[in-house]
């Protein structure tokens, strides 16, 4: 995808995108500044592990349309809060619109924060688990089209089956492959994308502080 931006001179100059993101300003939005950063808080990883799971069989569009609706119902997931989710909390968010009403997906972000409590009680740091399996550096990749990108790769595979054990769900190689692009534990985007060079640079300075 090729766009027109103002340089600092005022002149349009093209700018080229990772075709997935389409047109919509939220995409390009999220294509341009969050997809692909580097991501270590806690509580983000499990925002974004959650949301993805959400995403199985549907697009990305639609869950990031609702992922403020999301955090609401999901008390800004706090896991702690999460996890004491009753049968009538469920029922809640089986009637709310803001989310995707799919009853093994609402039970799912439930399931996680527990799985995710449980983990924290032996003293595993979640950003340290999930980051082990990139060996806590993000993967620079070299991408030229989109042909050329997996939808899931070794390291994905044991994310998933190692997330399964713990009692995840919602966590397949494919979805945990998603979640590893957005984080940043690869950069996936094409060479010549815009954003390319800025998560080169902040996966070498994550690079150089391990």
């Amino acid at each position: 995808m090729v766009d027109n931006v103002k340089d600092a001179n005022g002149k349009l100059s093209p700018v080229s995108r990772c075709g997935w993101c389409g047109e919509d300003p939220l995409y390009t939005d999220y294509h341009d500044h969050v997809w692909g950063r580097p991501v270590y808080d806690a509580i983000e990883l499990f925002e974004k592990l959650c949301l993805d799971g959400q995403q199985a069989g549907l697009s990305w569009i639609t869950i990031l349309k609702k992922q403020g609706t999301y955090r609401n119902a999901y008390a800004q997931f706090d896991p702690e809060q999460i996890a004491r989710y009753t049968d009538q909390d469920v029922e809640r968010l089986l009637t709310d619109p803001g989310i995707i009403r799919n009853r093994l997906k609402v039970n799912s972000i439930i399931k996680n924060a527990r799985a995710y409590l449980s983990m924290a009680a032996e003293g595993i740091d979640f950003s340290h688990f999930l980051w082990a399996f990139v060996d806590h550096v993000p993967i620079q990749n070299r991408w030229q089209s989109l042909s050329e990108v997996p939808v899931m790769t070794p390291a994905s595979e044991a994310m998933s089956k190692a997330l399964k054990k713990r009692g995840f769900t919602f966590v397949g190689p494919t979805i945990c492959y998603a979640f590893m692009q957005a984080v940043g534990m690869v950069n996936d985007h094409l060479e010549h994308c815009l954003a390319y060079q800025d998560c080169l640079d902040l996966g070498m300075s994550a690079q150089q502080q391990d």
